[in-house]
């Protein structure tokens, strides 16, 4: 198995001269064999990325979009992959599904032959449903439903729904095993659905105490009061929020205006959190959650990492930005371990990626990473805090 390492440090120094390489952020054009030549005739990777940079999570778009272009930057500037240039080309879906299948037709056409995205579940979901038929390889960072995955095209960096159910009720019996705890989710939501319903089955089997279970639905997401008063009133001293942040952060400040304070457990949903508009952050002390990636971890590569994507864009980097980064350098191994060319049509390329992916491992922001021929990827998950309004590690 090929093991990639990143020497961030060669990465840096070189990154100030990756403007001046062709590949970032330009319409990419190609024939329709799916192959992919700039206009002087030099060939180039075409890979784009599709993800919500406007809308209710935002957020999450933005930041893998923003660290997808640290990745290109820093690879081009090293060279490329196989010697050839990344041209990085992006797409807005707004978080939905119809959205994004036309997203998805609109970089097909300016030569895409390999995606990344896309970034939330339900779009991604619709778009995979169109790449299957299109042969066309999907590496979704922060999709998190099974559906995603469904098609032997589509793999993912980031956990899957069963898995982060399971592993927050693990997390909780080692950590909490004495807690009384209470859960609310969207039955609405593939995501949020999903963890809740694994969630449950291994609460069981390990023998937590979950007193109240509730649910609500984007048509009722306005007012919980009654879905928090049950739990206040059942005792409940930890309420798992297999959630998106913007929906927790109503919760936290109705918990507040009853004098419900319970220890809160979310899941990647809600990284995002602290930069939700019109939300007193100061609620959200004590939140866990479990990540792959702690902004606050003191290896090179994450520190690199962080310091680069601060300077550039004024901000901290979420998990779904460490995805992306993971992405893009997984493709890198990939495409190398298979000794790919971007003459390849974008179908042959995917016949090969499918294979080549299993073979590699990639030691990432996220963690050690290896895939499975189903898609899904094997790495171990880290529980963070918010403490004094930022996102601290926990130890295990």
């Amino acid at each position: 198995m090929k093991k990639m390492k990143k020497f961030m440090g060669l990465a840096l120094s070189c990154v100030l001269a990756a403007g001046l390489l062709a590949g970032c952020g330009g319409s990419g054009s190609g024939s329709s064999s799916g192959t992919a030549a700039s206009d002087d005739g030099e060939q180039k990777w075409i890979i784009g990325e599709i993800g919500p940079v406007t809308g209710p999570v935002a957020v999450y778009g933005q930041d893998v979009a923003d660290a997808g272009k640290i990745a290109v930057d820093e690879i081009n500037a090293a060279g490329g992959i196989n010697g050839y240039q990344i041209e990085y080309i992006t797409a807005d879906d707004e978080h939905d599904a119809e959205k994004a299948v036309n997203a998805y037709n609109s970089l097909k056409d300016k030569g895409m032959q390999i995606l990344v995205g896309t970034v939330t579940s339900a779009p991604c979901t619709a778009v995979g449903a169109v790449t299957v038929e299109d042969n066309m390889f999907q590496l979704t960072p922060s999709g998190s439903s099974k559906d995603c995955i469904a098609n032997d095209n589509a793999f993912a960096v980031c956990f899957n729904d069963p898995q982060q159910g399971t592993k927050s009720a693990e997390y909780l019996a080692e950590h909490f095993p004495g807690m009384t705890i209470a859960s609310i989710y969207d039955s609405s939501d593939i995501y949020s659905s999903g963890i809740e319903t694994n969630f449950e089955a291994r609460a069981k089997e390990l023998g937590l105490n979950v007193v109240v279970t509730e649910a609500f639905t984007q048509d009722t997401a306005t007012d919980f009061s009654a879905q928090l008063q049950k739990m206040k009133d059942a005792g409940a001293d930890l309420v798992f929020l297999p959630i998106y942040y913007s929906n927790a952060a109503t919760i936290l400040t109705q918990c507040n205006n009853i004098g419900f304070a319970p220890t809160f457990f979310g899941c990647d949903g809600m990284d995002g959190i602290l930069s939700m508009e019109n939300f007193d952050t100061s609620l959200a002390e004590g939140l866990m959650l479990l990540t792959p990636f702690a902004a606050d971890a003191t290896d090179d590569l994450t520190v690199n990492f962080v310091k680069q994507f601060s300077d550039a864009y004024g901000r901290t980097p979420n998990q779904f930005g460490a995805d992306a980064y993971d992405a893009f350098y997984a493709l890198k191994a990939a495409i190398e371990k298979a000794d790919l060319t971007p003459e390849m049509s974008a179908s042959d390329l995917c016949d090969a990626l499918k294979t080549a992916i299993t073979e590699i491992e990639v030691e990432g922001l996220t963690g050690t990473i290896t895939w499975a021929a189903t898609g899904e990827p094997d790495k171990e998950p880290k529980a963070v805090v918010i403490k004094n309004g930022a996102y601290v590690s926990l130890e295990s």
